[in-house]
Parts: structure tokens; sequence; C-alpha cells
């Protein structure tokens, strides 16, 4: 008789392994209190997630909330074993999208799913979570680990991240008064984030490109896969400091799927359009060798890319110096975009120019 028939079988023998579970939790307690912030004491283990609005500062708040995930962009970093910066992406997603509405981020919750659990790379996946709140000044409160064999492959895991901020009652954007002749302005962003990347393996097969092979574009000596897997740029602090800076700001729109011609349209009413100079963005040399390689049109790069800028700022053309002025002092690099003009026959968002590809 063997030993399964005497004892029975047990979760772990079903592929569930509840040890790692806990030494995932005893790896990561360290990273979950470093994203400390007033209103959060970033400790895990409970049930659920405590936040003290009170403490955070505020006094007549509006909450927002948004999920994402980081798309097939996990399928590099499960590939190439290149786990550490995962989780900024996984944040960026979320809280850029919180804070185009005019509000903090506070406190952040993870899912990570996986075949079988391996806690040295939960814990890298982690930290990584772990920066990107800490860039983005929100904690991390909880979130879960599901270990699900059968449902994916032993390597395989995916993400999912959700996201709580707030602004006071009043500060929300889009903002009401946006009008023709307010000026567009672009913040660099830091490659190609976490959009396109369906499109962006299939030019790596394409090529016959290997991802541990010197990225060919690249001067630097970098990996093709490290600079795909380069984390998506997080705009919360430089943002929210211009924001606090004035009234300049009337709305922000994050590039992210569906590209330029998608996304500055969902903060703009529908009698205005966006007329954008294409020609003045500093194109990445990344989007050339996907563009060259995949034979990609300008349009569809457009659409499915940032193309190099990873957000847009709508400003009065009265505040469009000061307000470019605050965030180039906190870091950003900032391009004179276009502006805002009526919108009649024309789509919502126009273009000028060729993009630099």
């Amino acid at each position: 008789m063997t030993d399964t028939a005497k004892t029975g079988l047990t979760y772990a023998q079903a592929g569930v392994d509840i040890d790692a579970g806990n030494e995932l939790v005893r790896r990561i307690k360290p990273l979950v209190r470093s994203t400390r912030r007033p209103g959060a004491d970033g400790e895990i283990g409970g049930f659920g997630g405590l936040f003290d609005l009170k403490a955070a500062g505020f006094s007549d708040p509006v909450l927002v909330a948004a999920n994402d995930g980081v798309g097939t962009k996990l399928k590099i970093a499960i590939d190439t074993g290149l786990h550490d910066t995962i989780g900024i992406d996984l944040v960026a997603m979320c809280v850029n999208d919180l804070v185009v509405q005019g509000a903090e981020p506070l406190f952040f919750l993870d899912y990570f799913a996986t075949g079988k659990l391996d806690p040295a790379q939960g814990e890298a996946i982690v930290a990584g979570i772990a920066e990107g709140c800490r860039q983005a000044g929100c904690a991390l409160i909880g979130g879960e680990t599901a270990e699900m064999p059968g449902l994916y492959a032993e390597k395989d895991y995916d993400l999912a991240g959700f996201a709580v901020g707030a602004a006071e009652r009043g500060r929300l954007l889009p903002s009401a008064d946006l009008v023709s002749g307010d000026v567009i302005l672009g913040l660099v962003s830091s490659g190609v984030h976490s959009n396109g990347y369906s499109l962006v393996r299939r030019v790596v097969e394409k090529a016959s490109a290997r991802y541990d092979a010197p990225a060919p574009f690249e001067a630097g000596g970098k990996s093709l896969a490290e600079v795909l897997i380069e984390p998506t740029r997080i705009y919360v602090k430089p943002l929210l400091a211009a924001i606090r800076a004035g009234d300049g700001i009337k709305a922000l729109a994050h590039i992210t799927g569906g590209g330029f011609p998608e996304n500055i349209p969902r903060v703009l009413p529908e009698h205005l359009r966006a007329d954008i100079d294409v020609q003045v963005i500093p194109v990445p040399a990344v989007f050339s060798w996907l563009a060259a390689q995949g034979g990609i049109a300008e349009t569809e790069m457009l659409r499915t890319f940032n193309c190099g800028v990873g957000m847009i700022v709508v400003v009065s053309e009265a505040e469009a110096a000061a307000v470019a002025a605050v965030l180039q002092s906190e870091g950003e690099t900032v391009v004179p975009l276009g502006r805002v003009l009526p919108r009649e026959a024309e789509a919502a968002v126009t273009f000028n120019g060729q993009l630099a590809l």
C-alpha cells in the first residue's frame, strides 16, 4: 500500500505549497513596511488593509480608483527571468491613471497568480511593486498570492494591480474651462512602457532577434530584453507638484493602449480637438527599430505605442511656461506638442509633420 493510500492526498501533492506562501509573506513584510505613508502603517497579514483619510490630510475628499495589469510584457519577464522591475510597471499603470484625474495615490493592492510559487521570484516581483509605490508616494497595504497549478504553466504568472487615490472636492481633472488655444505639453516616456507588447513580441520573432543579445539600436551595451523591460515612468510626484503650484493644468492624459488617438479625446469636450506636432517628439531608438523591423506604419505606431511621450498635459496659454518650469524642476523632460483647437469635421486628434522614426 502506498503512503498516499495510507494518509490521503495533501494540498502540496496537488501542487499548492502553503509553506511557500508563508515564506513569501515573511520575505515581503520589510518591503511592505518601506511604503509607509501618512494614513497607512505599511503592515500586512490581516484580512484587509486599512487607510485613514484624515491622517492623510484630506478634509472633503473624493475617492478615485483604478485597476490594471502589465499585459504581455509579463511574457518577456518570464522568458528572460527579469522580474525585478515588472512590479514598477504594475503600479505605474494604475497610479498614472489616478493622477490624470487630479488624485493623489493613497494605497495599492496587488494580485499575483502563478502555476508554482517560487518565493524568490515572488519577492523580486513584490520588491518592484514596493519600489513603484515609493515612487508614487502610496502605501502597499495588501494583496493576494494565488498558486493555481493546471490553470497556469509552472513558470507562468499574472499580475493585477488596484490603486485608490483622493482629491479634494472641486479639484478633480479635467476642468470644465478647456478652450481653444490651450497649450498641449508632452512628458517624455522611459521607453515602450506597458502597451503594445503583443506587437513587440511579434516583431522580435519576425526579426529573429534574441532577448539576451545586445540591442541592435542601443549604444550603451544593454541587451534587447533590458531595453524592452525598462519600467513605465511614474509621473505622479511631478504632476502633483505642478497641480498644487497653481491652477494652470486643465487636463492630463496617460498615453497607454490606443496611443494618442484614443487617449487624448478622453479628456477633451466633443467640440474641441488636439492638434499635435509629431515631428517634435523625441522618439526613442527602440520605436524606430520596431517600426523598421515590423514595417509598421506611422499611423499604427501612434495608435499602439507612446512613441516617446507617456503623458499629455493641457494647460492654459498664460500658465504654460510656469507649469513647464515646475515639471522640469521635478525632473521631467517637457515637449511643446501643440494646441487645443475647435473641432468641426476633423478627428478628435489631428497630426502635423512626420514622426522622427
